[in-house]
């Protein structure tokens, strides 16, 4: 709700700072008093329009700062966490500052925001009720919302909007595979030469490397061979090194139990070495074995390698990357032949998806007809009190055409009126003037309390053009729906004031030549006296003090 609200600047108001509570706060003062001034300060800080008359004469500059403690849950806390602007549980101050020159800056929690998201998140934390006020329950884009939730139909929507979405996703998979199979047509005949080429070449992982090393070792065979002949030859020399270092192994093995151990590790070493002589010889004969000087098979090897690679490069992949290539290849002409089947079963599973949404979306479209029917009961009884039994309320419900189906449903929901018997029903916001407006506002929220996520509603005008029981009618259900909600109420109507939990005064003010507009919370005794003068006028009579006493007393 509201806590408090800070103006400085704007038109009469030079500086003020009101506190607020819960239960209805009601606002009165002379007419001209600067009542109004205080909604244009409410709304400048709701991200209003701003317009430079509204900075005072004189100043540089207009400010209005609003606090608010939404509870954690609240979509106002919501929207802000989506701007990263979340600031836990704390209090939300909305600000705005206005320069003479029309230029206005917007701050949440002190942070600058677009006097858009400051308009939003006021939207979400105050419902102001006047006479020209277009947003909440006159915006015909929340009726749908609002009807389901008087309904309770939270669950239900959050299924319907499931099941949109698998429609929707059932759409997309058609039309992609429908994209893919026409494109795949489009190159059947290409695809088809590709593959045939790469089965001809049939590519292997790891071949290119493999034959990128035979084409070098052919490339080089001869002085391969010719230092591997050379290094066998050094090693059979001169009585064969094997058997040299074997018969110096066995010369220290004679005497070396006379050593005591000194000549064991220079045995162990040259029996290793004799060892690996002779490994060494084994791999060079092998090696020489292996080595291919036919240059025929080093030009098989070479056309290979470049017709390996002349693919690649056509592609734009490596070698390696050309097996890969050819499966898929494959599989999208396994996929092109087999395509009409995919087709057809993903076209069922769309229209099953339809059908499902479709039986969802009707079931919803039937609960919302009871509802509708319901609200519109409800909200018919609270009219004839209210001065607006020859008005009629209902609560349009209508389909929609298929392309406008959505997450919500097949229906349009439209709140409407009809003020004189006979004329046909319009649009809430375009019918009623004013004063019924302001009423059929009030009915409407008083039925929809309990659903209602806006904490704090502003009514003006509620009570223009009635007096007596109709006034004490407003009053009651002001105070009912103050019960719920913090309600503000700007009032000329006694009835309405006497039924304030809390009451504020709006006067001006005359000092050193200056006119200012002032606003003080008024104790027990002086509510009294202020509902008296609304009674009476001017002059205070006792006749009006006791008829202010009988009032508040209800």
């Amino acid at each position: 709700m509201l806590i408090s609200l800070s103006i400085r600047d704007v038109v009469l108001i030079e500086r003020l700072d009101l506190s607020f509570a819960s239960g209805l706060s009601v606002f009165t003062g002379e007419t001209g008093a600067g009542k109004s001034i205080l909604l244009d300060s409410l709304g400048l800080a709701l991200g209003a329009r701003a317009e430079s008359g509204l900075v005072r004469h004189g100043a540089p500059q207009a400010s209005v700062s609003a606090e608010f403690d939404p509870p954690a849950a609240h979509p106002a806390r919501a929207l802000l966490a989506e701007q990263d602007l979340d600031g836990g549980d704390a209090p939300l101050v909305l600000r705005r500052v206005l320069t003479a020159d029309g230029r206005s800056r917007a701050y949440i929690n002190d942070q600058p925001v677009s006097v858009g998201l400051l308009r939003r998140v006021g939207d979400e934390l105050v419902e102001i009720h006047g006479q020209f006020e277009s947003h909440g329950l006159l915006d015909p884009t929340t009726h749908l919302g609002v009807l389901d939730a008087f309904a309770a139909q939270a669950e239900s929507r959050a299924a319907l909007a499931s099941a949109w979405t698998s429609w929707r996703e059932a759409v997309k998979a058609r039309t992609e595979a429908e994209a893919a199979l026409a494109k795949a047509k489009a190159d059947e005949d290409h695809l088809r030469q590709l593959h045939e080429d790469l089965a001809t070449l049939a590519p292997k992982p790891g071949e290119e490397a493999e034959l990128a090393a035979s084409r070098a070792v052919m490339m080089h065979g001869e002085k391969l061979l010719e230092a591997m002949n050379a290094a066998q030859s050094s090693l059979s020399q001169k009585g064969e090194v094997e058997a040299s270092l074997r018969a110096a192994a066995r010369a220290l093995e004679r005497v070396a139990e006379k050593a005591e151990g000194k000549l064991d590790p220079a045995i162990a070493a040259l029996d290793r070495a004799a060892q690996e002589a002779a490994e060494a010889t084994n791999l060079l004969e092998r090696a020489s074995a292996e080595i291919d000087l036919d240059p025929r098979h080093l030009e098989k090897v070479e056309e290979r390698l470049f017709a390996l690679r002349a693919s690649a490069r056509k592609h734009g992949l490596t070698v390696d990357e050309l097996p890969l290539l050819q499966d898929r290849i494959g599989r999208q002409l396994a996929q092109l032949e087999g395509g009409g089947g995919d087709l057809a079963r993903l076209a069922r599973a769309e229209q099953a998806a339809r059908t499902a949404y479709v039986e969802q979306a009707r079931t919803l479209s039937k609960l919302r007809l009871k509802a509708a029917a319901e609200l519109d009961r409800a909200v018919a009884a609270e009219l004839p009190p209210l001065k607006l039994d020859k008005a009629r309320f209902q609560t349009r419900v209508s389909q929609l055409e298929e392309s406008q189906w959505g997450p919500s449903g097949l229906d349009a929901i439209g709140f409407e009126v009809a003020t004189n018997p006979g004329s046909p029903p319009g649009p809430l916001g375009k019918i009623a003037s004013g004063g019924e407006l302001s009423r059929f506002m009030l009915a409407l929220k008083v039925v929809l309390a309990r659903i209602s996520s806006t904490p704090s509603i502003v009514f003006d005008e509620v009570d223009s053009g009635i007096g007596g029981a109709v006034a004490a009618a407003v009053g009651d259900r002001l105070a009912r729906l103050a019960e719920g909600l913090q309600i503000l109420v700007v009032t000329h109507s006694p009835q309405v004031a006497a039924r304030g939990t809390h009451h504020f005064r709006v006067a001006k003010a005359e000092a050193a030549g200056k006119v200012t507009t002032g606003v003080e919370p008024l104790p027990p005794e002086a509510r009294r006296e202020e509902v008296a003068r609304m009674l009476s006028g001017e002059t205070i009579t006792d006749h009006a003090r006791a008829a202010a006493d009988a009032l508040m007393a209800d």
